[in-house]
């Protein structure tokens, strides 16, 4: 039901305690969670002496560019932004530099025994200030092409997929971290723009969607991941996806349309989100003692299992590929892009 966060780069008594409550079915990690990849990898192995069962998740925003938890000890990988800017020159190379940009990332990833990176951002690229550079184009075609590659190269390394920020967060300029947003827009105009590269991406089979923290009033007074219309009618009704749907955060300021802490956790389990993102170790007390208070459901082990990564390369094994150095060759080459840019 709840994915959590915690302070630093061990687990405390008490973050251990939380760890095993039936109401957590996995860890976010963050850079403040990070010290060093050998840090980082016993922190994952303590959360597995904790939580040993094979239905609990540990996922990090791993997507390259501003938003890249690890760094010092992993390969510095380009903002997706760059991709988009080679396909306008060269699709063809973009769409394989997109495949190994996600095999890498991935690979590292799944080296040190985590499960998932909340990625690719499938958003487009129209100004939102959050968003950014994160954001492979502001094209919903070449979107939908460069995810189809980025996609390939997840599965490739072990990794399932989470597309976001359904159904779409690059067209209105808020940062929902700190900000409400309210995207006007009418059903039928966000269909032929935003929601493509997600129709194209869970037709590919993505494993996971995360929900975005914005209200379409056109469509639903209640934001995307509160709203039984996105979830229910178009995500898995119009769109037939049946795997695990995520909430952003909802200790995000772009959340609290519902209220409470509480409040915020049964409206998404409500509106039909499966995993609830409680990211701030000072809101995981409260949104445990709300799922107890609200009797609510665990999502079930089988569900929770198709996020776990397959088996996975050492990191020995992972540096002795030389096909990585030159996909890391590439990727240097592409970042180097950006930062001349």
């Amino acid at each position: 039901m709840l994915l959590i966060g915690t302070s630093g780069t061990t687990l405390t008594a008490h973050e251990r305690d939380q760890i095993r409550s039936p109401m957590v079915s996995g860890l976010v990690l963050f850079k403040r969670n990070f010290a060093s990849r050998e840090q980082v990898a016993a922190l994952v192995a303590e959360v597995r002496a904790v939580r040993p069962d094979s239905d609990f998740v540990i996922a990090v925003d791993q997507e390259g560019g501003v938003v890249q938890r690890f760094r010092e000890g992993f390969t510095r990988l380009p903002a997706l932004a760059t991709l988009g800017a080679m396909h306008d020159r060269d699709p063809e190379q973009a769409r394989a530099l997109a495949e190994e940009h996600a095999w890498v990332m991935a690979s590292e990833l799944r080296a040190i025994d985590v499960d998932i990176s909340f990625a690719p951002v499938v958003d487009l690229a129209r100004g939102n200030r959050i968003i950014g550079t994160r954001a492979l184009h502001e094209n919903p075609e070449v979107v939908s092409s460069l995810a189809d590659a980025y996609i390939r190269g997840m599965h490739m390394a072990g990794m399932a997929v989470t597309i976001k920020h359904f159904p779409g967060h690059g067209t209105v300029l808020e940062d929902t971290h700190i900000e409400s947003a309210v995207d006007p827009r009418s059903l039928d105009d966000i269909r032929e723009s935003d929601l493509l590269p997600f129709a194209e991406s869970i037709a590919l089979g993505v494993e996971a969607v995360m929900m975005a923290h914005i209200v379409y009033p056109q469509v639903d007074a209640a934001s995307a991941g509160q709203s039984k219309v996105w979830i229910g009618e178009v995500l898995r009704h119009e769109l037939g996806f049946q795997g695990l749907i995520f909430s952003d955060d909802i200790s995000m300021v772009g959340a609290g349309q519902s209220g409470s802490l509480e409040q915020r956790v049964k409206a998404h389990a409500e509106a039909g989100c499966d995993l609830i993102l409680a990211c701030q170790p000072d809101a995981v007390d409260a949104a445990i003692q709300a799922a107890q208070t609200l009797a609510l459901e665990p999502c079930s082990a089988d569900r929770v299992a198709t996020l776990r990564g397959a088996a996975a390369a050492t990191w020995d094994d992972l540096t002795d590929n030389p096909q990585r150095d030159v996909f890391i060759a590439r990727l240097d080459a592409l970042r180097n892009e950006e930062v001349q840019a």
